[in-house]
């Protein structure tokens, strides 16, 4: 019965990672709007770095998620 929660404890703390990841694609794109606001001549030159980053923080996110599905299995 205890590795049956401690399986369910290690699941949650590995989901964790996607605090980081909503955190973090939050931060891209407020940052991006900043600085669009900044100077909107060279926001539409740095799009494609914004969803670039956002991709990769949501990549996190998901594998994330996925390892924690994997170890309830």
């Amino acid at each position: 019965m205890e590795a049956e929660a401690a399986k369910y404890i290690g699941a949650g703390l590995a989901t964790l990672g996607m605090i980081g990841s909503a955190l973090a694609v939050g931060n891209i794109f407020g940052n991006f709007l900043a600085g669009a606001l900044r100077n909107p001549a060279a926001a539409a030159s740095q799009v494609g770095n914004l969803f670039v980053g956002a991709a990769l923080a949501e990549a996190l996110g998901i594998l994330a998620f996925v390892l924690g599905i994997l170890m309830i299995l």
